[in-house]
């Protein structure tokens, strides 16, 4: 089914939502419909389009925290730059793994400060054991990023309304293919 596209009371863009969620936050009176899809639903008694763009009545304020980099195998891929941390390579996201620089086993955790991008040749080398009884050293010890790192995203927008495109700001021009 449809979604809609959630602005806060200023016309940013907060989320996409659901049909339901959509048509429940306009029941309770929380938002306004600016766009509708061409489907519509229908009750009993009465029937009305699929809400495309709801606008929030009241503004809510969003706390980032922009120095907060959540801990994922993508970011340690990108904190570590692709770059096995043992032998200095560069790999593709499909030939890297991630390694504790002290193994579980040893009492190690899985955190910021254990856990480096290591390829699978240099993983299966170290195997259970800490770099320095497995002959390896650590290019670069790890640590907690002090920012996110840039990361590129390609989102779908030629399967997105033509609507929603009014209410999202970007700096580039957008296909029509």
């Amino acid at each position: 089914m449809e979604q809609a596209l959630l602005l806060n009371a200023t016309y940013e863009p907060l989320k996409i939502v659901d049909w339901r969620k959509a048509i429940t936050l306009w029941c309770q009176g929380k938002v306004e419909v600016i766009a509708v899809h061409d489907r519509e639903v229908r009750s009993v008694s009465v029937s009305f389009k699929l809400p495309s763009v709801i606008r929030l009545l009241r503004y809510i304020t969003i706390r980032k925290r922009f120095d907060y980099v959540p801990f994922s195998r993508a970011n340690i891929y990108a904190r570590d730059d692709h770059r096995c941390q043992y032998c200095g390579e560069h790999f593709p996201v499909s030939e890297l793994t991630f390694d504790h620089v002290v193994p579980v086993s040893q009492g190690g955790r899985k955190d910021w400060e254990n856990i480096v991008t290591s390829c699978v040749t240099c993983n299966r080398r170290k195997g259970g054991r800490t770099p320095a009884q497995a002959g390896l050293r650590v290019i670069r010890p790890p640590r907690r990023p002090a920012r996110p790192p840039v990361v590129r995203l390609t989102l779908g927008l030629r399967n997105a309304p033509e609507c929603w495109r009014d209410y999202l700001y970007w700096n580039v021009e957008l296909d029509e293919t």
